[in-house]
């Protein structure tokens, strides 16, 4: 199901969650100025990737694709190879181990979440320039494509206005990082050895859907649901979307064994349950949330609550 709007909306003013979407925004435009060609590759240094992680592959490093390893410093002779990993050869006839990435990779491999990185506290080259934990946050802001953008910005548009609204701005501002950094560790915990970056906002977005949940989980959310290669327009309880797209992060999370480098289901899962649990602590007072309104009409025997 693809939520398209819900019901009710609110009419207040949130500029966050649009100042949110445009840094997003602006980020993946300036991703795209960095080619993702070999034509012109970055030498990243292999070594320091195999001491801290033997049993991997350098992240970026494609042992399928034919790579130009330079005969000299100027890089005027070449030889071709086929699955080398990155040995540079000098005129001296000494060698270290570099391997080609692409400049977009390159700014992946700096700014983007490393989970070996963060835990061990070192910067392996490429590095950062910067405290490694600032990772965290440029992670939040990188995409490795259009639609993975798209898709995090539909979820942020759908679910943001409503929470934002609860908050005020600068609470939901804060509370939006303190999701995304909830569903890195979560990840990292888990893969605490993953060399492969981090990037997009799912983790800090589902944290808002996790919020959504607690606070208005009797709303209804017009979704696209394709059947028999036709979509059709449904209204659900939010409570039944977003919960079948938890049970659908925890069962992907459990079964894909690609998880290190695929999606990260367990960042969606930890920024889900960071903002169902946090969004009380950040709502306005006099606010209450549907989920704990449901649960004192509940206990006061009172009629199922509608809206």
């Amino acid at each position: 199901m693809i939520p398209i709007r819900t019901y009710p909306r609110t009419s207040l003013p949130t500029y966050i969650t649009i100042v949110l979407l445009l840094l997003n925004g602006v980020a993946f435009l300036y991703t795209g100025t960095f080619s993702s060609s070999l034509d012109d590759p970055i030498w990243v240094d292999a070594a320091p990737w195999g001491e801290a992680a033997p049993n991997q592959l350098p992240p970026a490093f494609n042992p399928r694709l034919p790579i130009r390893i330079p005969l000299d410093q100027d890089g005027d002779r070449y030889r071709q190879a086929q699955g080398v990993v990155g040995v540079r050869l000098w005129e001296d006839g000494t060698h270290d181990f570099r391997y080609p990435v692409t400049p977009r990779d390159h700014l992946y491999l700096r700014y983007g979440l490393i989970s070996l990185q963060l835990w061990r506290g070192v910067d392996i080259p490429p590095t950062t320039g910067a405290p490694i934990w600032i990772t965290l946050i440029t992670s939040m802001f990188l995409h490795g494509g259009l639609f993975h953008l798209l898709g995090n910005m539909l979820y942020l548009w759908i679910f943001g206005p409503n929470v934002e609204a609860t908050m005020g701005g600068g609470r939901f501002f804060a509370f939006y990082i303190i999701c995304g950094l909830g569903a890195a560790v979560f990840q990292g915990a888990i893969y605490p050895n993953a060399t492969i970056p981090m990037v997009g906002a799912s983790g800090a977005i589902a944290g808002v859907m996790g919020a959504y949940l607690v606070m208005f989980p009797w709303s209804r959310v017009l979704s696209l649901v394709p059947l028999f290669y036709f979509f059709h327009l449904i209204q659900v309880p939010a409570f039944v979307l977003l919960g079948l797209w938890f049970l659908i992060q925890l069962l992907s999370g459990i079964t894909d064994s690609s998880a290190m480098g695929g999606v990260a289901w367990f960042a969606h899962l930890g920024g889900f349950i960071s903002g169902a649990l946090l969004v009380l602590a950040f709502k306005r007072k006099g606010i209450e949330a549907g989920l704990i309104e449901w649960w004192r009409r509940r206990q006061g025997r009172y009629a199922w609550p509608t809206r």
